[in-house]
Protein backbone atom coordinates (compact mmCIF):
# COMPACT_ATOMS: atom_id res chain seq x y z
CA UNK A 1 0.00 0.00 0.00
CA UNK A 2 1.54 3.30 -1.10
CA UNK A 3 1.77 6.12 1.45
CA UNK A 4 -0.94 8.73 0.90
CA UNK A 5 -0.51 12.36 1.99
CA UNK A 6 -3.44 14.51 3.03
CA UNK A 7 -2.16 17.34 0.83
CA UNK A 8 0.51 17.88 -1.79
CA UNK A 9 1.29 21.49 -2.69
CA UNK A 10 2.96 22.10 -6.05
CA UNK A 11 5.00 25.30 -5.74
CA UNK A 12 6.89 26.89 -2.86
CA UNK A 13 5.88 30.53 -3.10
CA UNK A 14 3.87 32.55 -0.57
CA UNK A 15 0.56 30.90 -1.50
CA UNK A 16 2.05 27.42 -1.32
CA UNK A 17 3.75 27.87 2.03
CA UNK A 18 0.74 29.57 3.58
CA UNK A 19 -1.33 26.55 2.57
CA UNK A 20 1.37 24.32 4.03
CA UNK A 21 1.36 26.25 7.31
CA UNK A 22 -2.42 26.12 7.71
CA UNK A 23 -2.61 22.47 6.70
CA UNK A 24 0.22 21.29 8.94
CA UNK A 25 -1.06 23.31 11.89
CA UNK A 26 -4.45 21.66 11.40
CA UNK A 27 -2.81 18.25 11.72
CA UNK A 28 -2.77 17.33 8.04
CA UNK A 29 0.21 15.51 6.55
CA UNK A 30 1.46 17.88 3.86
CA UNK A 31 4.40 18.18 1.48
CA UNK A 32 5.46 21.12 -0.67
CA UNK A 33 7.14 20.22 -3.95
CA UNK A 34 9.34 23.02 -5.33
CA UNK A 35 11.57 22.61 -8.36
CA UNK A 36 13.93 25.57 -7.94
CA UNK A 37 14.03 27.92 -4.96
CA UNK A 38 11.72 28.98 -2.18
CA UNK A 39 9.64 32.11 -2.60
CA UNK A 40 8.76 32.04 -6.29
CA UNK A 41 8.68 35.45 -7.98
CA UNK A 42 8.70 37.07 -4.54
CA UNK A 43 12.29 35.91 -4.04
CA UNK A 44 13.39 38.09 -6.98
CA UNK A 45 12.19 41.27 -5.27
CA UNK A 46 14.87 43.11 -3.30
CA UNK A 47 12.55 44.83 -0.85
CA UNK A 48 8.83 44.23 -0.31
CA UNK A 49 7.28 47.30 1.27
CA UNK A 50 3.61 46.40 1.11
CA UNK A 51 3.50 43.17 3.13
CA UNK A 52 2.03 43.88 6.57
CA UNK A 53 4.17 43.46 9.66
CA UNK A 54 7.50 44.63 8.25
CA UNK A 55 7.63 48.37 8.87
CA UNK A 56 11.04 48.71 7.19
CA UNK A 57 10.18 46.32 4.36
CA UNK A 58 11.61 42.83 3.92
CA UNK A 59 13.72 41.11 1.28
CA UNK A 60 11.63 38.78 -0.86
CA UNK A 61 14.03 35.87 -0.39
CA UNK A 62 14.08 36.39 3.38
CA UNK A 63 10.29 36.45 3.55
CA UNK A 64 10.13 33.23 1.55
CA UNK A 65 12.53 31.49 3.93
CA UNK A 66 10.51 32.67 6.93
CA UNK A 67 7.34 31.30 5.37
CA UNK A 68 9.02 27.95 4.78
CA UNK A 69 10.33 27.81 8.35
CA UNK A 70 6.89 28.65 9.73
CA UNK A 71 5.26 25.78 7.85
CA UNK A 72 8.01 23.30 8.68
CA UNK A 73 7.73 24.19 12.37
CA UNK A 74 4.37 22.39 12.34
CA UNK A 75 5.63 19.41 10.35
CA UNK A 76 5.24 20.40 6.70
CA UNK A 77 7.76 18.66 4.46
CA UNK A 78 9.68 20.30 1.60
CA UNK A 79 10.66 18.25 -1.44
CA UNK A 80 12.99 19.71 -4.06
CA UNK A 81 11.99 18.11 -7.35
CA UNK A 82 10.28 18.93 -10.63
CA UNK A 83 6.74 17.69 -11.12
CA UNK A 84 6.49 16.04 -14.53
CA UNK A 85 2.94 14.68 -14.44
CA UNK A 86 -0.21 14.80 -12.35
CA UNK A 87 -3.29 12.58 -12.26
CA UNK A 88 -5.90 14.61 -10.44
CA UNK A 89 -9.08 12.56 -10.72
CA UNK A 90 -10.42 10.32 -7.99
CA UNK A 91 -10.12 10.22 -4.21
CA UNK A 92 -6.39 9.52 -4.37
CA UNK A 93 -4.42 11.70 -6.76
CA UNK A 94 -0.93 11.07 -8.12
CA UNK A 95 1.91 13.58 -8.43
CA UNK A 96 4.90 12.34 -10.41
CA UNK A 97 8.29 14.04 -9.99
CA UNK A 98 11.72 13.47 -11.49
CA UNK A 99 12.62 11.43 -8.39
CA UNK A 100 9.50 9.84 -6.97
CA UNK A 101 5.74 9.33 -7.24
CA UNK A 102 3.56 10.86 -4.51
CA UNK A 103 -0.01 9.95 -3.65
CA UNK A 104 -2.34 12.44 -2.01
CA UNK A 105 -5.98 13.08 -1.22
CA UNK A 106 -5.83 16.80 -2.11
CA UNK A 107 -3.64 18.90 -4.37
CA UNK A 108 -2.99 22.63 -4.10
CA UNK A 109 -1.60 24.15 -7.29
CA UNK A 110 0.68 27.10 -6.48
CA UNK A 111 2.88 27.19 -9.56
CA UNK A 112 2.56 30.94 -10.11
CA UNK A 113 3.02 33.00 -13.25
CA UNK A 114 6.22 34.35 -14.78
CA UNK A 115 6.52 37.85 -16.28
CA UNK A 116 6.67 37.90 -20.05
CA UNK A 117 10.06 39.17 -21.13
CA UNK A 118 11.13 41.01 -24.27
CA UNK A 119 13.47 38.19 -25.23
CA UNK A 120 16.53 40.44 -25.41
CA UNK A 121 19.79 38.53 -24.92
CA UNK A 122 21.04 38.67 -21.34
CA UNK A 123 17.83 40.29 -20.09
CA UNK A 124 17.77 38.24 -16.89
CA UNK A 125 21.15 39.65 -15.82
CA UNK A 126 19.67 43.09 -15.28
CA UNK A 127 16.65 42.15 -13.17
CA UNK A 128 16.85 44.40 -10.13
CA UNK A 129 19.61 46.43 -11.80
CA UNK A 130 17.33 48.88 -13.52
CA UNK A 131 15.06 46.26 -15.08
CA UNK A 132 11.79 45.37 -13.37
CA UNK A 133 8.52 43.54 -14.00
CA UNK A 134 6.43 44.82 -11.09
CA UNK A 135 5.81 48.54 -10.64
CA UNK A 136 4.06 48.15 -7.29
CA UNK A 137 7.00 46.10 -6.00
CA UNK A 138 9.89 48.26 -7.18
CA UNK A 139 8.45 51.63 -8.15
CA UNK A 140 9.47 53.30 -4.90
CA UNK A 141 13.13 53.10 -5.93
CA UNK A 142 12.44 55.64 -8.67
CA UNK A 143 10.87 58.49 -6.76
CA UNK A 144 11.86 61.69 -8.54
CA UNK A 145 13.62 59.80 -11.33
CA UNK A 146 12.86 58.94 -14.96
CA UNK A 147 11.44 55.56 -15.92
CA UNK A 148 10.19 53.73 -19.00
CA UNK A 149 7.15 51.45 -19.18
CA UNK A 150 6.99 48.96 -22.05
CA UNK A 151 3.52 47.83 -23.08
CA UNK A 152 0.07 49.18 -23.83
CA UNK A 153 -2.42 46.88 -22.13
CA UNK A 154 -4.10 47.20 -18.76
CA UNK A 155 -0.98 46.13 -16.87
CA UNK A 156 1.19 48.73 -18.58
CA UNK A 157 -1.40 51.47 -18.20
CA UNK A 158 -1.90 50.75 -14.51
CA UNK A 159 1.87 50.63 -13.97
CA UNK A 160 2.41 53.92 -15.81
CA UNK A 161 -0.32 55.63 -13.81
CA UNK A 162 1.11 54.34 -10.54
CA UNK A 163 4.66 55.35 -11.48
CA UNK A 164 3.51 58.81 -12.56
CA UNK A 165 2.79 59.54 -8.89
CA UNK A 166 6.37 58.70 -7.95
CA UNK A 167 8.69 59.36 -10.87
CA UNK A 168 9.66 62.69 -12.37
CA UNK A 169 8.92 61.34 -15.86
CA UNK A 170 7.33 58.21 -17.29
CA UNK A 171 7.82 57.27 -20.94
CA UNK A 172 5.43 54.64 -22.29
CA UNK A 173 6.66 52.62 -25.29
CA UNK A 174 3.92 50.84 -27.23
CA UNK A 175 3.86 48.96 -30.53
CA UNK A 176 0.56 50.50 -31.64
CA UNK A 177 -0.69 54.07 -32.05
CA UNK A 178 -3.10 53.88 -29.14
CA UNK A 179 -3.34 52.00 -25.86
CA UNK A 180 -4.97 48.57 -25.80
CA UNK A 181 -5.92 49.20 -22.18
CA UNK A 182 -9.54 49.78 -21.23
CA UNK A 183 -10.80 53.35 -21.60
CA UNK A 184 -10.74 54.03 -17.87
CA UNK A 185 -6.96 54.44 -18.03
CA UNK A 186 -6.79 56.68 -21.10
CA UNK A 187 -7.94 60.04 -19.73
CA UNK A 188 -5.86 60.08 -16.51
CA UNK A 189 -2.74 59.03 -18.42
CA UNK A 190 -3.24 61.64 -21.12
CA UNK A 191 -3.78 64.32 -18.46
CA UNK A 192 -0.67 63.38 -16.48
CA UNK A 193 1.92 66.05 -17.25
CA UNK A 194 4.87 63.76 -16.58
CA UNK A 195 3.75 60.91 -18.88
CA UNK A 196 5.01 60.80 -22.48
CA UNK A 197 4.26 58.23 -25.22
CA UNK A 198 6.39 56.70 -27.94
CA UNK A 199 3.78 55.20 -30.28
CA UNK A 200 4.39 52.58 -32.99
CA UNK A 201 7.62 51.72 -31.21
CA UNK A 202 9.41 48.79 -29.64
CA UNK A 203 12.56 48.34 -27.56
CA UNK A 204 15.20 46.54 -29.59
CA UNK A 205 17.94 46.51 -26.94
CA UNK A 206 18.90 47.90 -23.57
CA UNK A 207 21.51 50.56 -22.97
CA UNK A 208 23.76 49.20 -20.25
CA UNK A 209 26.71 50.45 -18.23
CA UNK A 210 26.86 48.15 -15.22
CA UNK A 211 23.09 48.53 -14.94
CA UNK A 212 20.27 49.69 -17.19
CA UNK A 213 20.80 53.24 -18.45
CA UNK A 214 18.01 53.32 -21.02
CA UNK A 215 16.87 51.56 -24.18
CA UNK A 216 17.21 51.61 -27.94
CA UNK A 217 13.71 52.31 -29.23
CA UNK A 218 12.81 51.44 -32.82
CA UNK A 219 10.01 53.20 -34.64
CA UNK A 220 8.17 50.36 -36.35
CA UNK A 221 6.94 52.56 -39.22
CA UNK A 222 10.17 54.35 -40.14
CA UNK A 223 12.75 51.89 -38.81
CA UNK A 224 14.58 54.71 -37.03
CA UNK A 225 16.29 53.73 -33.77
CA UNK A 226 16.58 56.30 -30.98
CA UNK A 227 18.52 56.06 -27.72
CA UNK A 228 16.19 56.90 -24.83
CA UNK A 229 17.89 57.30 -21.46
CA UNK A 230 16.16 56.61 -18.17
CA UNK A 231 16.90 55.38 -14.66
CA UNK A 232 14.75 52.27 -14.79
CA UNK A 233 12.63 50.17 -17.13
CA UNK A 234 9.41 48.34 -16.28
CA UNK A 235 8.42 45.59 -18.72
CA UNK A 236 4.62 45.39 -18.48
CA UNK A 237 3.53 43.03 -21.23
CA UNK A 238 1.69 40.55 -19.07
CA UNK A 239 2.44 37.26 -17.38
CA UNK A 240 2.51 33.64 -18.44
CA UNK A 241 0.89 31.26 -15.94
CA UNK A 242 2.71 28.00 -15.26
CA UNK A 243 -0.19 25.72 -16.09
CA UNK A 244 0.99 23.55 -19.01
CA UNK A 245 1.30 20.61 -16.63
CA UNK A 246 -2.43 20.74 -15.84
CA UNK A 247 -3.89 21.34 -19.30
CA UNK A 248 -6.49 18.75 -20.21
CA UNK A 249 -7.41 18.08 -16.58
CA UNK A 250 -7.99 21.50 -15.02
CA UNK A 251 -10.19 24.15 -16.63
CA UNK A 252 -8.11 27.09 -17.88
CA UNK A 253 -9.23 30.49 -19.14
CA UNK A 254 -8.18 31.97 -22.49
CA UNK A 255 -4.98 33.39 -20.99
CA UNK A 256 -4.01 30.03 -19.50
CA UNK A 257 -4.86 30.80 -15.87
CA UNK A 258 -6.66 28.17 -13.80
CA UNK A 259 -10.36 28.94 -13.46
CA UNK A 260 -10.95 29.22 -9.71
CA UNK A 261 -12.93 31.81 -7.76
CA UNK A 262 -12.35 33.09 -4.22
CA UNK A 263 -12.94 29.58 -2.85
CA UNK A 264 -9.83 28.50 -4.83
CA UNK A 265 -11.77 25.39 -5.94
CA UNK A 266 -11.07 24.12 -9.44
CA UNK A 267 -13.35 21.99 -11.60
CA UNK A 268 -11.95 18.85 -9.94
CA UNK A 269 -12.91 17.85 -6.38
CA UNK A 270 -10.02 18.09 -3.94
CA UNK A 271 -7.90 20.25 -6.26
CA UNK A 272 -7.32 23.94 -5.48
CA UNK A 273 -5.50 26.79 -7.25
CA UNK A 274 -3.84 29.54 -5.23
CA UNK A 275 -1.79 32.65 -5.88
CA UNK A 276 -0.85 34.07 -9.26
CA UNK A 277 -1.80 30.89 -11.14
CA UNK A 278 -5.55 31.37 -10.71
CA UNK A 279 -8.00 33.84 -12.19
CA UNK A 280 -8.06 36.91 -9.95
CA UNK A 281 -8.13 40.70 -10.02
CA UNK A 282 -4.93 41.41 -8.07
CA UNK A 283 -1.73 39.37 -7.96
CA UNK A 284 0.30 40.38 -4.91
CA UNK A 285 2.02 38.53 -2.06
CA UNK A 286 -0.76 39.43 0.34
CA UNK A 287 -3.49 38.05 -1.93
CA UNK A 288 -1.48 34.88 -2.53
CA UNK A 289 -1.22 34.34 1.23
CA UNK A 290 -4.99 34.74 1.56
CA UNK A 291 -5.55 32.11 -1.13
CA UNK A 292 -3.39 29.61 0.72
CA UNK A 293 -5.45 29.89 3.89
CA UNK A 294 -8.75 29.67 2.00
CA UNK A 295 -7.66 26.56 0.11
CA UNK A 296 -6.94 24.68 3.32
CA UNK A 297 -10.32 25.64 4.76
CA UNK A 298 -12.11 24.02 1.84
CA UNK A 299 -9.65 21.12 1.66
CA UNK A 300 -10.44 20.27 5.30
CA UNK A 301 -14.14 20.20 4.44
CA UNK A 302 -13.44 17.94 1.48
CA UNK A 303 -11.26 15.56 3.51
CA UNK A 304 -13.85 15.29 6.27
CA UNK A 305 -16.33 13.91 3.76
CA UNK A 306 -14.00 11.38 2.09
CA UNK A 307 -15.24 7.88 2.89
CA UNK A 308 -11.85 6.28 2.15
CA UNK A 309 -9.71 8.45 4.46
CA UNK A 310 -8.11 6.54 7.32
Amino acid sequence: MEHVYDMIIVGGGPAGYTAALYAARAGLEVAVIEKMSIGGQMALTDIIDNYPGFEEGVEGFTLGMKMQAGAERFGAKTVYAEVTRVDLEGDVKRVVTTDEVYFTRTVVIATGADPRTLGIAGEERFIGRGLHYCAHCDGRFYKGKEVMVIGGGNTAAADALYLSRLAAKVTVVHRRDTLRATRIYHEPLMKAENVAFLWDSAVSDYIVDGRIQGAKVKNLKTGEITDVTCDGIFVSIGRKPNTALFAGQIELDQAGYIVADETTKTNLPGVYAVGDVRTKALRQVVTAVGDGAVAVHFAEEYLANLPTRS
